[in-house]
């Protein structure tokens, strides 16, 4: 299997893992966060409910323009203030898989040279469609076993409390 089509897979995996996660998530567990500075399952599932949309975006401008600039969320955009999300209901982040879906649908059958094709991020450079799969595919997975470490964190300090 190519380098691709494993990125691919991966890609299209994601959303799946993350759902696998979550799953039985509710009431108080949905909100309790390890720390401070950490965040709770609901505001993972909404970040990357908003990620989905913006790698949408980031996906098409890629394959479609010459060179287009790819804006970092750190700069104060998206996804930059999880606090937004306290209060955004779960069910919206339920769509993170028709999402992926949809982006894993418009990436399947592109020829790989579609893959050389890049932009130029904000904040890394230039970045090839092949690299944006990369990071993608690697965000939902991370962010998958983040959501099964808080749901740990949060059943260990029930039991001990």
């Amino acid at each position: 299997m190519s380098e691709i089509r494993e990125l691919l897979e991966r890609f299209r995996r994601g959303a799946e893992l993350v759902a696998v996660a979550a799953t039985g998530a509710a009431g108080s567990e949905l909100d309790w966060a390890p720390g401070p500075d950490k965040w709770s399952v609901r505001q993972i599932l909404c970040h990357l409910a908003d990620s989905e949309l913006v790698g949408a975006d980031r996906l098409r401008r890629i394959i479609a323009e010459e060179n287009p600039t790819i804006v970092a969320l750190r700069s104060g955009g998206l996804g930059a203030q999880p606090g937004l999300y306290a209060a955004k209901s779960v069910t919206s982040a339920g769509d993170i898989p028709a999402d992926s879906r949809e982006n894993y649908e418009l990436l399947k059958d592109l020829p790989e040279s579609a893959y050389e094709r890049a932009g130029t991020h904000s904040e890394r450079g230039p970045q090839t469609l092949l690299q944006v799969l990369d990071t993608y595919a690697r965000h939902a997975e991370s962010h998958a076993a983040q959501v099964r470490d808080v749901r740990q964190q949060f059943k260990a300090q029930r039991a001990a409390g």
